[in-house]
């Protein structure tokens, strides 16, 4: 894969549009998770962000193809519009997609996963962090396995990945070689050695976030546009190129 660094773990940064991505590849990341309103968790980026990474991307980036905040289980139209954006960005070129889709009971939607796995063609297929909201993590690794996913993106069902270390290291074993495990979890230059040390992990993934004053000039203080946080509308959140930079040194170090 072009633009990967030889030497372990491989880093995978989350950043929310083409600024983020701008960001990330210049401060050594391999490969980009590309998003949209990170303050939601992530959600597909439009197609003109798609393009411009496009064009301007030096490193592979990854979709994530999620229609919405809020849970996994989606409805018939929301899981078509998932199919269309994954036959997309297929034709567009990109390098992957991000998907995950459950069933009420907390398991793998395998019929579905099976479908945009295979709609994915040749592009690589990450199931991302709907697999830490499962029942049965093991239960659901064998799933994704014959979904034909080629990772899973997991904190190890745990708010960080220092609290989930346990069941991340199982989850590598478990794999075996056969899906990818792509831990993350809140990793920084001060945990994420010890949880590579502890989980034999070969690829990382992280966001590296800092909030900046937004550089209006002219503020509206009565009117906010996501809630009742007014403030949030002159404040951008940003990846944060020197904090990826150092992450990256720890985890190779």
């Amino acid at each position: 894969m072009s633009g990967t660094n030889d030497r372990l773990p491989l880093i995978e940064i989350c950043v929310e549009g083409i600024d983020g991505l701008l960001a990330a590849q210049a401060a050594g990341a391999d490969r980009v998770e590309l998003c949209a309103s990170l303050i939601e968790g992530g959600i597909t980026p439009s197609l003109g962000t798609v393009r411009m990474a496009l064009e301007l991307a030096t490193i592979p980036f990854h979709v994530i193809v999620r229609p919405r905040g809020g849970d996994f289980l989606y409805s018939e139209a929301e899981y078509r519009s998932m199919l269309a954006d994954v036959e997309a960005l297929r034709d567009a070129g990109v390098a992957g997609v991000v998907v995950g889709c459950l069933r009420e009971d907390g398991t793998i939607d395998e019929d579905r996963m099976t479908t945009l796995a295979k709609a994915a063609g040749p592009l690589n297929v990450t199931c991302h962090r709907a697999f830490d909201m499962t029942r049965d993590p093991f239960e659901a690794l064998e799933a994704l396995v014959r979904c034909g996913v080629g990772r899973v993106l997991t904190s190890g069902q745990r708010d960080t990945a220092v609290e989930g270390v346990d069941l991340l290291a199982a989850l590598v074993e478990k794999a075996a070689g056969r899906i990818i495990i792509l831990g993350c979890g809140a990793l920084a230059p001060d945990t994420i050695g010890t949880v590579r040390s502890k989980t034999g992990l070969t690829e990382m993934h992280f966001a590296s976030l800092k909030d900046v004053p937004s550089a209006m000039r002219y503020r509206n203080p009565k009117v906010g546009m996501g809630g009742s946080d007014l403030d949030r509308e002159y404040r951008n959140t940003v990846t944060d190129g020197d904090l990826v930079a150092a992450t990256i040194a720890a985890a190779r170090a």
